[in-house]
């Protein structure tokens, strides 16, 4: 954990520890007045205090449940806006979200004289060093490409007053846990001293927390999910899918979600065969888990499972019942339950031990009708999802593999970075002919699969490769999507 004394904060000496647009300061009563808010949200009524104060916050809020004010918003205060360096970081895991933050920033701050900017893989440097040599104040960019500003040192975080991880869950389940640990090697101890923390995020699993104590210190925890301050549970959701389309739905989902490991439960023995052949074909590590496998072959696919060295189980339900797997991520029900208490023993598969967990179901319009029944019985609260499309997957495949492949290229000395140059026109040359790029494309697409869906090699028992129990484990083959120990760098 962080450790280091308490710095100046904020003088908020009457500001109540939940706040409302009356008992804001009058800097901020102005910037809501801008955007023309009515009222608070809750995630703001709640976060806006401590942030002020200067506390380190880890904050449970979803999309849309307005987090991006909560931290904006105390910046008016803290921030010096004659000070033309950068002073307040938000880490965010996508440039569509760097974007919408770097939007609202514009509309909150700018006004009163902050200069903020966007930085974020996939374009250009130019634009981005102009604003930042500028002296921009508020910095929202991708983890990957604000470690590329710090090397070539275009600007600096020697005046970090207030750092951001905004949707935390996400980041690490894109990999960025690694370039979140060489940015923070960029901040001198003086910084660390007195600038403070915010997480945010949708929920708070074990890698989020681990995380957390290697950021931030004391963190007081806000949960918007009740009245107790929680690690979240089982998050329930389901999408309505054609029964032709399902195991394609399966897949795009897969794709978008990007989970550590998860287990895919079938009602019958020919469906688990069938979609573990799906997964397979389509790159994916996958086994299958019904009453035809031998006993030796359950217990091997399952220490496989325990071992994070399996990704998907495909399984009936034979695999429902007592089978724990710590920190298994999602389960994902190809076909609803035939017995509605099922549903229970499935979803129990994760979210164990008061971690979080993701439990999504595709129905079809018709087993909807299970579905309901299921929720009516159990008082499950579900939500409905829409099932990605073709260029949900596209878009969320080509911020992964460019961001990958600028790390290889960040990672490249002189000699080797010279060497590639012999390649530069035929890369041209591929690009603008329509017919040959798709070699370009088949590059492409061995490079994500090799790197985020090829089977892993198991961990070395400890008496193998002994190690104090706070370093990072070994290295394996290939980095595991969900895990803030990933090597994968998806910006």
């Amino acid at each position: 954990m962080v450790d280091h004394p308490d710095s100046p904060t904020v003088d908020t000496p009457t500001l109540p520890d939940e706040v409302t647009l009356e008992t804001l300061p009058p800097s901020l009563r102005d910037a809501v007045a801008r955007v023309g808010w009515a009222e608070l949200m809750p995630v703001q009524a709640r976060a806006i205090p401590p942030l002020l104060r200067g506390h380190d916050v880890m904050v449970q809020a979803r999309t849309g449940s307005g987090k991006t004010g909560a931290f904006l918003l105390p910046m008016l205060e803290r921030l010096d806006r004659d000070q033309l360096v950068c002073q307040a970081l938000v880490l965010v895991p996508t440039r569509e979200l760097a974007q919408q933050v770097f939007e609202q920033a514009e509309v909150l701050c700018q006004k009163v004289g902050f200069r903020t900017v966007a930085i974020y893989g996939g374009v250009g440097y130019g634009p981005q060093i102009d604003a930042l040599k500028g002296g921009a104040q508020i910095v929202v960019g991708t983890p990957g490409r604000v470690l590329d500003h710090l090397l070539r040192g275009t600007f600096s975080l020697d005046a970090l007053k207030m750092r951001v991880f905004d949707e935390a869950d996400r980041m690490l389940s894109m990999g960025f846990y690694p370039d979140m640990q060489e940015v923070q090697r960029y901040l001198p101890s003086r910084t660390r001293d007195t600038m403070h923390n915010s997480m945010f995020s949708a929920t708070f699993p074990p890698f989020v927390m681990r995380t957390s104590e290697e950021f931030m210190r004391d963190p007081e925890f806000i949960s918007l999910s009740g009245d107790q301050i929680h690690v979240t549970d089982t998050e329930h959701r389901f999408s309505v899918v054609p029964a032709m389309d399902k195991d394609r739905c399966l897949i795009r989902i897969i794709e978008v979600e990007n989970p550590a490991s998860a287990i895919i439960f079938c009602n019958t023995k020919s469906t688990v065969h069938y979609v573990t052949v799906v997964l397979q074909r389509f790159g994916y590590d996958a086994d299958e888990l019904s009453a035809d496998r031998s006993q030796s072959d359950r217990e091997r696919i399952l220490k496989r499972l325990r071992q994070s060295a399996l990704r998907f189980l495909v399984a009936t339900d034979v695999a429902a019942r007592g089978l724990d797997v710590p920190e298994l991520s999602h389960v994902i029900q190809y076909e609803p339950p035939e017995d509605p208490e099922g549903y229970i023993h499935r979803a129990g598969r994760t979210g164990r031990a008061g971690a979080a967990g993701v439990a999504i179901s595709l129905v079809t319009e018709a087993e909807t009708l299970t579905l309901d029944g299921i929720a009516k019985r159990y008082s499950i609260e579900f939500q409905q999802i829409t099932a990605p499309t073709d260029a949900d997957v596209q878009a969320i495949v080509t911020q992964r593999v460019t961001a990958l492949l600028e790390a290889k290229l960040r990672e490249r000395d002189k000699l080797r970075a010279e060497r590639s140059e012999r390649f530069v026109p035929l890369g041209r040359s591929l690009a603008e002919n329509e017919d040959e790029s798709a070699l370009i494309a088949m590059l492409l697409d061995d490079y994500y699969q090799q790197t985020l869906h090829a089977p892993v090699t198991p961990p070395a028992p400890p008496s193998q490769s002994p190690r104090p129990e706070s370093a990072p484990p070994p290295q394996r083959r290939r980095p595991r999507p969900r895990s803030p120990r990933s090597s994968a760098r998806n910006r």
